[in-house]
């Protein structure tokens, strides 16, 4: 049997811009903030990080009509990087399935966007 190349995926679409300059953690895990080089800005409660996991099982909850609309008193336990692409987080209710790609909390991050520019911009 002769050699035969393997043809690999291509790899998954990266965008280096939506990775953060900083990533902190309040103390106590009630947030995430995110600052990026353009000067986003944006400090994400854990409550809205964990409203808007993507992981099968809290869509899967949510095409059932089973996933909360709080999640009172929540805190972020870990925040680990995968891959430089992404952060795995996990909460204290013991949900840690969540993959947030750093192109997705940008995402959020302009949807509350709380930098200098966008005050600039709403006055």
């Amino acid at each position: 049997m002769a050699n035969r190349a393997i043809e690999l995926p291509s790899p998954p679409p990266f965008d280096p811009e939506a990775i953060p300059n900083a990533a902190t953690l309040s103390r106590g895990g009630t947030a995430l903030r995110l600052i990026w080089h353009d000067g986003l800005t944006a400090t994400l409660p854990a409550e809205h990080l964990r409203l808007r996991c993507r992981c099968a099982w809290c869509t899967r909850d949510r095409a059932a009509d089973r996933f909360p609309d709080a999640f009172p008193d929540i805190a972020v336990t870990r925040v680990e990087p995968i891959g430089g692409y992404a952060v795995h987080i996990a909460f204290t209710d013991g949900h840690a399935r969540g993959i947030f790609p750093w192109a997705y909390l940008r995402a959020l991050a302009a949807e509350a966007d709380d930098s200098p520019r966008a005050a600039a911009q709403a006055a």
